[in-house]
């Protein structure tokens, strides 16, 4: 999606919304499945991005759930549950029967502890089925369980019954820049099927892991050769003992480079010799990994709302960029060069499509959540979610306020 249809966006359209830009987020997959080939499948981490879950319905192989609202998302979009990994470091019994009880013994569940195999195996028990799971090691954090309990687990694995353990998943964390930290991951996980295999003759058929491939999203950091990354990573893969199949766990990864975060400003000031732009969007909306209280610079626009004098050689002028919200916090960028900054034109923060529609601290001060829509080239803009209000939220019930 280039300035120009933004700019067509701009003319006619409210701010703050996003825009997701859906024949990037489609052909990044495909780029994926290409270089990986046909032993890896691609599973979308659906917290980075829920709107997205529809558009790459056809396009993702799997999609990771994490909580029993991410479930019925899936439920309402027409997610098949064969497609599912269940995830989530606590499921309650009733959404675990829930999905069981409608769809039977489709989909996968993670083993997060010894507590969450013996809940699985009864909820199965109780509608007399046998479902798969994938025991979730932790990498050390409050994920998932210990090498030694994985072993025992697997040791005792004809007790569960209900439960068939289909292979073992990992996810460590995200943003790892240094490909060798990968590449150690692996040939631990490799390691553990190897010795599961040698002692207690248990063939895995599923590693499911989370590469946490890194997204650069300030100007002043490496650009990623993604293509070189994946091959380099497929080759990884080709050195693995283990032969079954590999489920790439990605949220970030997928999402980040379609989405755009688009906002006016609203208001220009100079505070004790610093100039502000106040926009009509904010910290509520806009989150970057390794934002830094504002102080590093994000991939970004600036869409006049009439068109520049080309004649006029003004130079740059440092803004700090702050939102809506009465509080101090919210600044978006400090000092950003603009050139002919004025009140109606518009910012343009790339790079948003994981994480900000989903991680802003939307309920603070009762603000409007942002429009959101898709954008591509076949259909154009199309309208994912209105504006909408979130004051009902916080809103003590209305009978009540009545009595």
């Amino acid at each position: 999606m280039n300035q120009e249809i933004l700019q067509a966006y701009l003319r006619q359209e409210e701010t703050p919304a996003y825009i997701f830009d859906l024949d990037m987020l489609k052909s990044r997959v495909r780029m994926m499945k290409a270089i990986l080939g046909e032993r890896a499948e691609i599973c979308f981490a659906m917290k980075a991005n829920p709107f997205l879950i529809g558009p790459l319905k056809d396009t993702a192989d799997k999609f990771e759930v994490c909580s029993p609202g991410e479930f019925h998302i899936c439920e309402t979009v027409g997610i098949p549950m064969e497609r599912i990994v269940l995830s989530g470091v606590n499921k309650e019994k009733c959404d675990i029967t829930h999905a069981m009880h409608t769809y039977g013994n489709a989909g996968v569940y993670t083993i997060e502890s010894r507590k969450h195999l013996e809940l699985l195996e009864m909820c199965a028990k109780e509608e007399n089925i046998t479902i798969n799971a994938l025991i979730r090691v932790t990498s050390g954090n409050q994920f998932g369980i210990d090498e030694e309990e994985v072993f025992d687990i697997v040791s005792k694995k004809d007790y569960y019954s209900h439960v068939r353990i289909e292979g073992i998943q990992c996810y460590s964390g995200t943003q790892k820049k240094k490909f060798s930290k990968i590449e150690k991951e692996l040939h631990w996980l490799d390691d553990i099927l190897t010795r599961l295999k040698e002692t207690y003759d248990y063939d895995a058929e599923v590693l499911e892991y989370g590469p946490g491939f890194y997204i650069p999203y300030f100007e002043n950091e490496d650009e990623v050769d993604d293509e070189s990354l994946l091959q380099q990573f497929a080759d990884t893969l080709a050195t693995l003992k283990f032969q079954g199949k590999i489920t790439l766990e990605m949220g970030r990864y997928i999402a980040a480079y379609c989405g755009y975060y688009v906002t006016r400003i609203v208001d220009q000031k100079v505070n004790h010799g610093q100039n502000y732009c106040i926009v009509d969007g904010g910290l509520n909306h806009l989150n970057y990994y390794g934002q830094a209280m504002a102080m590093k610079m994000p991939h970004h626009k600036h869409i006049p709302d009439t068109p520049l004098d080309i004649s006029d050689e003004q130079s740059e002028v440092l803004w700090n960029i702050c939102g809506s919200l009465c509080t101090v916090n919210d600044v978006l960028v400090k000092q950003m060069p603009l050139k002919h900054a004025k009140i109606g034109d518009a910012l343009v923060f790339e790079r948003v499509g994981a994480y900000s529609v989903t991680e802003g601290i939307y309920l603070f001060l009762s603000r409007r959540m942002p429009r959101i829509l898709f954008w591509s080239e076949r259909d154009g803009f199309t309208e994912a979610r209105k504006a909408t209000e979130s004051y009902p939220i916080n809103t003590e019930c209305t009978e009540k306020m009545k009595n």
